[in-house]
């Protein structure tokens, strides 16, 4: 048998918006399947002290690949505006990161996203499939730049893919 799939993938979005703007509409992810394509359920488990922290959400999320995922995030860190954090448990487990910092008059958004995958027939096939992966998850990130940045009326000016041996270094892929 295989050991679990790992994959770190981190993207930079640059949207014409304050900081404090994006900061709020990630941190209510119950309203991101109004914006985000690819969000299709989400609820709310517990919801965690006055900041968030201890929150747990189940997301379903489709993909542009005939499959889904279901998992829980809990909010391990929230710091206003610039920094959410969370570990996901159920068919991913792992560590999601958004990163928000003041670039100019836009905000520049970076997610991290450090995770295994414990459905049996994605690991089994991830030897082959990990590059098709990435790319999906990189489709799913690409639909969430556009729609926070429609969402909040504002132009999305960047959105990038982080290369394995790039950590500050932004380039498209």
């Amino acid at each position: 048998m295989n050991d679990l799939a790992r994959y770190s993938l981190s993207t930079v979005w640059l949207i014409g918006a304050q900081v404090e703007r994006v900061f709020d509409a990630l941190a209510t992810p119950e309203a991101w399947p109004q914006w985000w394509r690819y969000v299709t359920f989400v609820e709310c488990i517990a919801p965690g002290d006055g900041d968030g922290v201890g929150a747990v959400w189940r997301y379903t999320w489709s993909s542009r690949l005939p499959y889904r995922l279901t998992f829980d995030m809990t909010t391990t860190a929230a710091h206003r505006p610039h920094h959410i954090e969370g570990t996901a448990s159920g068919e991913l487990t792992g560590v999601g990161r958004w990163s928000l910092a003041r670039d100019g008059d836009a905000s520049r958004v970076r997610y991290d996203w450090i995770v295994t995958i414990t459905k049996r027939w994605m690991n089994a096939l991830s030897p082959l499939l990990a590059p098709l992966f990435a790319w999906n998850h990189d489709q799913v990130m690409a639909a969430g730049a556009r729609g926070l940045a429609a969402h909040l009326g504002v132009p999305l000016l960047a959105y990038h893919r982080l290369r394995h041996d790039e950590d500050h270094a932004c380039t498209t892929c």
